[in-house]
């Protein structure tokens, strides 16, 4: 056995000072609170991601975000779908895709009034900050609050990861102010208990803002803007309050009870401070979608108990690692990111709708989810043995069914098309890249086929019986999307690979595209068969036909179309033999070279921090774990882990990646426990010694 805890705590994120990179979560996959130094959101200013980009510097938003908290601008034109479509000519006849929108005119500003419908509809609805909760801090009562980090002294703060704890600890004008942070595991709740002799001598208090939101790419806020919306404060009794956020169409409401003290406005718009008379004060701030917050008084010590028990009861479920005793030098990294993966994809990912990128931590494309990369949040948890908090979010699918029926029909498809970029109500966003890219499709069954495999007995029943639609559905589309050329099937133009770059008209049967194609019918037919009904002899003749990838020189190309290959952006043909398992379509000892020449020409900082894994998963499958190890640990700027856990990709564009998260537990689970037939433990780590693993939970791969 294991001893999970002392490998969890091991790990626990410590730091020593401020950091604009350095902000910390807590939450519950549904709901997050993200705090600097103070265990608060104190300084906001310092973590503002929209004045550190043009500047180069990394910053992460300090925000409180919620899976059901959106807004949408006012649409006084009225703007449709059908006003940001494009014809294109097609086999099938000309086909109308929403692609009318220019990323870089969205942040110039200078929008062609082609491009006017788009852009509204690409920017909305966005995630909303529903507030921050910080401290007030003043030398003396009079003064001036506190703007700069650096006037603190000695901060030291600790996520202590097997309780899920934050604690912050600090020394302000000669006084020490400690602060607990922790997140109700089931609720949108967050809870604080603030201990220094400052809240009694009038020199420190609980602040609350509230913003108005903020349709740009990152910004989770706008403080701008206090004439659009309202925030009306009503008592109920001397300890607790409500307050009640109006913004344009969207109201929600926090509830805060705390131990003693008052509140009260500020003279400032949609702020207000809580004020103590004693050193120790304890707050739970509750937050909820509507007009109305149901929920009795809550406490901080309650809510802490929660919080500790379920991130105990998460540490002790599912799959564990402990590579103690290996000599390599990188294991205890390779360790460090592995726990602090799976607690930032705990708290970001598994919520009841699929994540984005950034998770509950900060905006990136208005909030939206990205469904290609659905996969690489959360395809881990069903391996490492959590195959809950992977479901949650596929019911999502069946919310939004009737949309991808329409969309594939408007395009003469059967099924139904699943969108790339997309809100809680699933209406795709206009892209030229997004509304055109194919490769989320299969996503949905090969999740679906994990979670099939991580279930026994009834549960596995109910599993088939409940997403049977969904996978029928997801199917019929796929059948009908392929391009029938005597007897060969194809992936044919208009169509947008997972190496973005190429151009949608021409693009033709990329090689991992062409492979998951015949691995997501195969997923389907056995779904098939688990109903008790016979394989599709239509998809079993495309599945027969399907287009070989191209290859030249022994070596796999991107497309079969000119260009055929560019080293750049994701070296997703590896994905072919790797993240999909063997098909017939695929040849080893070719994507073997195939890799090589990866490993050797590509340009690496160009790659995405999923791409790292995606090279481990590949190393691991064709037999080279020296190959994987050095993959998943290459030391470039997009695959280095900040202390937080985080992988940042392109400074405080996207501060942090989860996907990369998601990917590192992916590889390392079929590194570790192989797959179906692989007849060895361990098949993804070099035998040479180095590495001494001790594993336990882990669900093998197909």
């Amino acid at each position: 056995m294991i001893d999970r805890e002392a490998v969890v705590r091991r790990h626990n994120v410590e730091l020593v000072r401020a950091d604009a990179a350095a902000a910390i979560t807590v939450g519950n996959g549904d709901f997050a609170f993200t705090a600097d130094i103070t265990g608060m959101q104190t300084f906001p200013a310092f973590h503002d991601q929209a004045a550190a980009h043009p500047e180069k510097r990394l910053a992460v938003n300090t925000a409180t975000m919620s899976t059901w908290g959106w807004h949408s601008m006012p649409n006084p034109e009225g703007f449709v779908l059908a006003d940001a479509m494009t014809g294109y000519q097609t086999a099938r006849g000309p086909v109308e895709y929403p692609d009318r929108f220019d990323m870089m005119a969205m942040f110039t500003g200078e929008i062609a009034e082609e491009y006017r419908a788009g852009t509204w509809l690409h920017c909305n609805p966005q995630r909303l900050d529903l507030g921050r909760i910080g401290l007030v801090l003043r030398p003396d009562p009079d003064a001036a609050a506190e703007s700069d980090p650096g006037a603190l002294t000695n901060p030291r703060q600790r996520l202590d990861l097997w309780s899920g704890e934050l604690v912050s600890v600090f020394e302000y004008a000669g006084h020490e102010v400690r602060v607990s942070t922790v997140a109700d595991p089931r609720d949108s709740r967050v809870a604080f208990r603030i201990e220094s002799e400052l809240l009694a001598a009038g020199r420190a208090a609980v602040v609350l803002r509230f913003p108005y939101a903020s349709d740009d790419f990152f910004r989770t806020s706008d403080w701008s803007a206090p004439d659009r919306h309202t925030t009306a404060l009503h008592l109920l009794g001397d300890q607790s309050c409500r307050l009640d956020r109006t913004l344009d169409d969207t109201a929600y409401t926090l509830r805060l009870d705390w131990s003693e003290g008052r509140i009260s406005p500020t003279g400032e718009p949609h702020e207000f401070v809580l004020t103590a008379s004693s050193a120790a004060l304890e707050l739970v701030a509750g937050f909820a979608p509507g007009d109305s917050w149901a929920h009795e008084r809550a406490e901080f010590a309650p809510v802490r108990s929660a919080a500790a028990d379920s991130w105990r009861r998460f540490w002790t479920s599912g799959a564990a690692i402990d590579v103690a005793g290996s000599t390599d030098p990188r294991a205890a990294e390779l360790e460090r990111r592995v726990v602090l993966s799976q607690y930032l994809t705990a708290v970001n990912c598994s919520g009841t709708v699929p994540p984005q990128e950034t998770g509950l931590v900060t905006n990136s494309w208005q909030g939206k989810f990205h469904l290609e990369m659905h996969w690489w949040h959360a395809a881990h948890f069903a391996v490492w043995g959590r195959p809950d908090l992977l479901e949650r979010s596929l019911d999502w699918y069946l919310s939004i069914l009737d949309s991808a029926r329409a969309t594939a029909q408007r395009q003469s498809y059967a099924g139904a098309r699943w969108p790339k970029q997309v809100g809680p109500d699933g209406r795709e966003s206009p892209s030229e890249i997004g509304a055109l890219l194919i490769w989320q499709q299969p996503h949905l069954l090969y999740l679906l086929e994990l979670l099939h495999r991580s279930r026994t007995g009834p549960e596995r029943e109910r599993l088939v019986a409940r997403f049977a639609e969904l996978v029928e559905e997801t199917a019929l589309f796929m059948a009908s999307f392929v391009e029938d050329r005597s007897g060969t099937y194809h992936l044919p133009a208009p169509l947008v690979p997972a190496q973005e770059f190429y151009d949608a008209r021409t693009t033709e049967d990329p090689t991992f595209e062409l492979a998951y194609w015949w691995w997501g019918l195969e997923i389907a037919q056995r779904w098939r068969e688990r109903l008790g009904l016979g394989r599709n002899a239509q998809w079993q003749q495309i599945q027969d036909g399907m287009a070989p990838p191209r290859q030249e020189t022994g070596v796999y190309s991107a497309i079969a179309t000119e260009p055929y290959l560019r080293r750049d952006d994701h070296p997703s043909m590896l994905c072919a033999l790797g993240v999909v398992p063997v098909t017939p379509l695929v040849d080893a000892a070719t994507m073997e070279t195939t890799l090589l020449a990866v490993r050797d020409t590509w340009q690496w900082d160009s790659a995405w921090g999923w791409d790292f894994p995606v090279m481990a998963m590949t190393a691991t499958r064709i037999g080279r774990p020296d190959l994987a190890v050095d993959a998943l640990l290459m030391d470039r700027p997009k695959n280095r882990y900040l202390p937080t856990g985080h992988c940042p990709q392109m400074g405080s564009f996207l501060p942090i990646y989860l996907p990369a998260n998601g990917g590192l537990l992916a590889a390392v689970s079929l590194m570790v426990a192989g797959w179906e037939g692989a007849g060895t433990d361990l098949p993804g780590f070099p035998r040479d010694g180095s590495w001494t693993i001790r594993h336990e939970g882990f669900i093998a791969w197909p």
